[in-house]
């Protein structure tokens, strides 16, 4: 394997072939300033003969027992790795088959061996194993293992026992010889819907209830694999690395008889989640100890702030560093931390306090800069403190001044935030404003888009009379009253109208800008004023709106100029702010920003696809970059019903730290609830302004690289528009040094803010790592979730100037390297042909085959270009949470729900094989959610749900459910707004019917299955990914 680096990054212009390639440098793809290091060699720690690639994973309860491993592992003590016979065919009853929907558009694979090459197969079917685990170990099983508990912390978690799996087995398509082999044909573009997703082709289903839970197959088997391949076969193969099986295939002739592998057998991500749950839930996390993995996103605990910061401000990819840039290299883990600063705590958490020093200002290190921490130790009698990251000696300043206890700690430890608790506030000086005086409180606009077919479909009037009822809710400070935000207003179609509303004035004046080539602000006094002062005006105005352009056929809009024109005022009025711009078409009036219909098919799966991500003139980015320095976010609320080039003007709220929402085909009947929620939402939830974040780091390592909604002027500062509690930022670090374990690697992220109040604020965030020279505690200490949501956005970021061929390549590859690496340092030695996970990782594979499927990175038929960029631009700003949800959906069982309780019932996997023809689902990622039913379902069921009497009667026109008296009902919509409340975006309700045609639309999120138009399976993406592994190590 080669072991070139982590570190060091290879150009990225070419796509490289073969395993023997410069491993992926994730996070700098194309960056010709990285070179790369010289290959070194991996050799295989097991015996490597002829054995199929396998896969080796786990059932069974961890054996007891100490976990320390060294560069040996386990195997040191003396267990030698269990083999187990095959077993007999398992026969049909006995696992019933579940049958695909629709043979035409996916057959199973045909089998690329001839029949008596799978007579071969019988003495080379027991090699492969999958196995996840701390070590290599397999003692033997007594029984039928259980579920495997997660490992509780602090402490080292116990190796699970590895187990071996059952199969049906499957027989592989061989690995075609170009990674783009020829493929089917694509089927045709299904009929679009109104919300955006499409509707496909009908398909026929057959059903089998999925075999009970826990009846999972017992210990002993092996997981089979064709170790033969065959000369490639005609069909499409994805361009997957190693082309693991991907779209649809054609064959003639009936394919030889086929075994699949038991996806029961493979780990499961709900029975990692159920486990952390079952170990860590509803306790009290207390975060004194340094490099502790807090409990899963998914796991709800009460966080007790001790020393660093809180899990919901700061998770990493991995809390235990490597000591070395060479074990970085060797590794490939990625060094990232996910910092959401203005993340939302419960109310049973402890708000951030509050540090007012007065005019002195904050307590910093004189060298790096670094604000006064836990990290900091006092000495000579407490007047002199050492600097934990730079290691500086500074001076106490003589108000600061306190003595120290015996143990060198200063007497008010506890009384004082800033030394006892990772997260807290500083009251900002003049020092940290801009000009040195005080800002002014933000102010809102709002801009309206009043063409024709927005005042036509009723939109204006909604947003007039919506906005008289969330005016009332401005944000403001917990003391403060009323909200000190001012607002202002602004309709546009493709000249621009200012409204003065100042309170003294009866009734609202229009004042009309059409230069729309050079905007400037016509009215100072009285565009921005207190919303409680001239209510009554504004209210006026707002009744107005919808009649005063009634009867306008203006149908071109600009866009540029109306962003342009909310910076100009926010400027003249000196305050920072934010605006909330409604707009619905492609901006294609005479004006700068001025766009064409660019959505180009034929781009789709070539190396220039990636132009379709990136924006039309450079005229928005120079626009978002202007808002930035003034301070002005935008949030930009879209109803497109045909192209409007969301790679364009997405970029401003993407930059400007704003948000974009976007309701394809709008229908007020059926969309306006999702819209209303989302405006209601985003106008209250909690934000800062004009904020600059700096992310510092103790000696050794620093911060590299930056994903997320923000801009930057140089390599350290992070500039923002505005920040609010649902933007994170991923930051990546690279060693410059060594890091020693017992100082361990430290982070304090600090952000300097306007609150939405007017004042000036610094929050800061620390948090502190450990690093080992030991690879196995690196591997130990790693969160898969926080993992994925690096992953994805540096994968988001390069599509921008990378072909997304070359990205799922580097993807895999990386994958592979760091299972690799694990398997030859870590894992005691093993049959080759075992597939040996870590704990930590046991379902990377599955969100990352996720990853590798989302529409962003390979393209489907039936979504539009639009909603590819508009994907891409939500997950750059994601937090774990949500990142999370999105590329691993959420699967809940409705017919099986305890009405006396209102808990959420346990998730199955995203899987067609999970659902029932007797059943009722509920699936939700963050953006969309669907009730799937089932044909079967039982009538009282339906009734208590729809109000309608049988599966026939239900409509899937509707998109909130009737609320009825029922308990049925009541707990359904008690979990669905339970799953809602959690999420940034408000989710549309689709009804999808089994064997109806917006079945497909919904399968598309079943992510362990095949992918209709391309993507793997989990368990072929498995077998791809061993069988790169096995090439590594050879």
């Amino acid at each position: 394997m080669s072991q070139q680096g982590y570190v060091a990054t290879p150009p990225y212009s070419q796509s490289q072939s073969g395993m023997g390639l410069p491993p992926p440098q994730y996070g700098h793809y194309g960056d010709l300033s990285h070179g790369a290091p010289p290959p070194g060699v991996m050799k295989a720690s097991g015996p490597v003969g002829a054995a199929p690639p396998g896969v080796v994973l786990p059932q069974g309860p961890p054996p007891p027992g100490p976990h320390q491993f060294g560069q040996n592992g386990a195997h040191a003590q003396g267990h030698p790795p269990q083999r187990y016979p095959g077993p007999p065919p398992v026969n049909s009853a006995a696992a019933p088959s579940y049958s695909p929907y629709s043979s035409a558009t996916q057959s199973p694979y045909p089998s690329p061996v001839s029949t008596s090459s799978i007579s071969q197969l019988g003495g080379q079917l027991n090699a492969m194993h999958i196995n996840t685990s701390g070590s290599g170990v397999a003692p033997p099983s007594q029984g039928p293992p259980g579920p495997p508990p997660a490992p509780s912390f602090p402490g080292p978690p116990r190796p699970p026992q590895p187990s071996v799996l059952q199969p049906g087995s499957q027989v592989l398509p061989p690995p075609p010889t170009a990674l783009n082999g020829p493929g089917a044909p694509p089927l045709p573009p299904p009929v679009h819907r109104q919300d955006g997703l499409p509707g496909p082709a009908p398909p026929s289903a057959q059903f089998q209830p999925p075999p009970p839970p826990g009846q999972g197959l017992g210990p002993g088997y092996a997981l089979q694999q064709a170790a033969n391949y065959g000369a490639q076969m005609p069909g499409a193969q994805l361009a997957y690395p190693g082309g693991f099986p991907g779209g649809p295939a054609q064959m003639a002739g009936p394919p030889p008889p086929q075994k699949k592998l038991d996806p029961d057998s493979v780990p499961s991500p709900i029975q990692v989640i159920e486990n952390d749950r079952a170990t860590r839930g509803g306790q009290v996390y207390v975060t004194s100890t340094r490099g502790q993995v807090p409990p899963l996103v998914t796991t709800d605990c009460v966080v007790q702030d001790q020393g660093n910061a809180s899990p919901r401000y700061i998770r990493c990819t991995t809390y235990c560093f490597p000591c070395t840039a060479d074990m970085a290299k060797q590794a490939q883990i990625p060094l990232a931390a996910v910092i959401t600063p203005f993340a939302t705590i419960p109310a049973n958490e402890t708000p951030l306090y509050v540090v007012n020093h007065g005019e002195s200002g904050p307590v910093r290190c004189n060298r790096c800069k670094a604000y006064m921490c836990p990290f900091m130790q006092f000495m000579e009698g407490g007047r002199r403190f050492q600097c934990g990251f730079c290691n500086c000696v500074n001076d106490v300043p003589p108000f600061y001044f306190q003595h120290l206890d015996h143990i060198g700690r200063r007497l008010d430890h506890y009384e004082r935030p800033e030394l006892s608790l990772g997260s807290y506030e500083y009251a900002a000086t003049l020092d940290y404003c801009r000009k040195n005086k005080p800002p002014n409180p933000p102010a809102f606009i709002f801009m309206i888009d009043v063409s024709y077919s927005n005042v036509k479909n009723g939109l204006v009037k909604l947003i007039c009379e919506e906005l008289k009822t969330v005016l009332e809710k401005l944000p403001k400070e917990e003391q403060e009253e009323p909200s000190a935000v001012r607002v202002g207003f602004i309709t546009y179609n493709k000249v621009l109208h200012f409204f003065n509303v100042k309170s003294t004035l009866a009734q609202p004046q229009m004042m009309v800008v059409t230069d729309v080539g050079e905007v400037f602000v016509p009215l100072l006094d009285g565009f921005l004023v207190n919303y409680q002062e001239s209510q009554s005006v504004i209210h006026n105005l707002l009744d107005q709106i919808p009649e005063m352009f009634a009867d306008s056929n203006e149908n071109e809009t600009v866009f540029a100029p109306v962003v342009q024109a909310g910076m100009e005022a926010l400027k003249a009025a000196d305050c920072p702010g934010k605006l909330f711009v409604f707009h619905s078409s492609l901006p294609t009036a005479e004006a700068p920003g001025k766009l064409k219909n660019r959505d180009d098919k034929k781009l789709i799966n070539t190396d220039k696809e990636k132009i379709l991500f990136q924006p039309q003139s450079n005229v928005y980015d120079s626009l978002a970059k202007d808002c930035v320095a003034h301070g002005c976010c935008v949030t930009l609320f879209l109803f497109p019903s045909q192209y409007v080039d969301v790679a364009s003007v997405g970029l401003v709220p993407l930059l400007t730290g704003g948000t974009l929402y976007k309701y394809s085909n709008f229908q007020m009947h059926l969309d306006s609830r999702q819209f209303l929620n989302d405006l209601r939402n985003d106008i209250e939830k909690k934000i800062g302004f004009d904020a600059i974040m700096r992310v510092r780091t103790s000696t050794g390592f620093r911060a590299t690289d930056f994903f997320g909604g923000i801009f930057m002027n140089n390599t350290t500062d992070v500039e923002m528009a505005a920040i609010d509690c649902d933007k994170a930022v991923t930051v990546e670090f690279k060693h410059d040094d060594k890091l020693g374990e017992d100082s361990g690697a430290l982070i304090q992220c600090a952000v300097l803010y306007t609150t939405v109040g007017g004042q000036r604020r610094l929050r800061i965030h620390n948090v502190g790592l450990n690093c080992s020279s030991q690879l196995a505690d690196l591997y130990k200490s790693c969160e898969t979730d926080a993992l994925i949501n690096f992953f994805a956005k540096s994968a988001f970021k390069a599509v921008l100037h990378q072909p997304l061929k070359v990205i799922r390549e580097i993807l895999v590859n990386q994958t592979a390297h760091v299972l690799a690496c694990y398997r030859k340092n870590c894992a005691g030695p093993s049959a080759a042909s075992q597939l040996i996970l870590p704990d930590s990782m046991k379902v990377l594979p599955v969100y990352m085959n996720s990853l590798l499927k989302n529409c962003v990175l390979l393209s489907r038929p039936e979504i539009s270009t639009d909603e590819r960029a508009y994907q891409r631009q939500l997950v750059m700003t994601m937090g774990v949470a949500d990142s999370q949800l999105f590329f691993y959906p959420q699967l809940l069982p409705i017919h099986t729900l305890d009405v006396k309780s209102t808990a959420v019932p346990a998730a199955l996997r995203c899987s067609e094989s999970r659902l029932s023809e007797e059943g009722i689902f509920l699936l939700a990622n963050g953006l969309h959610m669907f009730l799937w039913v089932g044909v079967s379902s039982p009538p009282e069921l339906i009734q208590g749900i729809f109000n309608v009497p049988s599966f026939a009667h239900v409509s899937t026109e509707m998109t909130f459910l009737p609320e009825l008296g029922n308990p049925y009902s009541q707990t359904l919509r008690t979990i669905m707004s339970f799953i809602q409340q959690q999420r940034p975006y408000s989710m549309k309700l689709v009804v999808v019917k089994q064997r109806e045609q917006p079945e497909l639309v919904f399968r598309q999120f079943l992510v362990e299955d095949k992918g209709l138009h391309g993507g793997s399976s989990y368990v072929d993406f498995l077998c791809c990914v061993h069988k790169e592994i096995c090439q590594l190590l050879n």
